[in-house]
């Protein structure tokens, strides 16, 4: 048996360990069932179980829930419209989100999957500097969906963004000219 300050009390038998725990108007919790002799803990249960739920609570905090953005092609896509999309995705990939390129074929377009496949290659092919292929092209239906996430950590781009900032700074500074100090007229006695 272990007290609330941590000091081993030796083997003690049930009744004795509740009644200690009682004295000091704590609980008897058993920490391990399965040990020979079972390990017991004085300690306040419900401070415990608060403490235990703050730490999950701060924990998710630090938490990077990734997200899965979708952009949807079509296989009639005019340049102009895939470089936009494909910024969107370049986007998304630089905010650590994961993306989800989808093109959906109507009627007739079914017989034209193989163009579906080319954009979606040509888009991977793009941006294959930001990305990670997680799933290549493939069919479902009459979708055809490729996944790409991103190739690097949120740490590495918190890192890359700063170094961004202090060569940003830095440029800034060397181009701005140095202010002469500023005259103090003296008035006139």
């Amino acid at each position: 048996m272990i007290d609330d300050e941590g000091n081993q009390l030796g083997i003690l038998p049930p009744y004795e360990a509740i009644k200690k725990a009682r004295e000091k108007n704590l609980d008897l919790v058993e920490i391990s069932p399965t040990a020979q002799p079972p390990v017991c803990r004085i300690m306040d249960y419900g401070k415990y179980l608060y403490q235990q739920e703050k730490k999950e609570r701060e924990a998710k905090k630090h938490q990077k829930t990734i997200t899965v953005k979708e952009v949807k092609f079509r296989i009639n896509v005019d340049d102009h419209d895939y470089e936009t999309k494909k910024n969107h995705v370049l986007r998304f990939l630089d905010e650590g989100d994961k993306v989800k390129a989808t093109i959906f074929f109507r009627g007739r377009e079914m017989t034209r999957t193989g163009l579906g496949r080319q954009i979606l290659e040509r888009l991977i092919k793009d941006v294959e500097s930001e990305s990670i292929v997680e799933f290549r092209p493939r069919q479902e239906g009459n979708t055809l969906h490729a996944i790409l996430a991103p190739k690097k950590s949120d740490k590495e781009r918190e890192k890359e963004k700063e170094k961004e900032k202090k060569q940003k700074a830095a440029a800034q500074s060397a181009a701005a000219p140095n202010p002469a100090p500023a005259q103090v007229a003296k008035p006139a006695s």
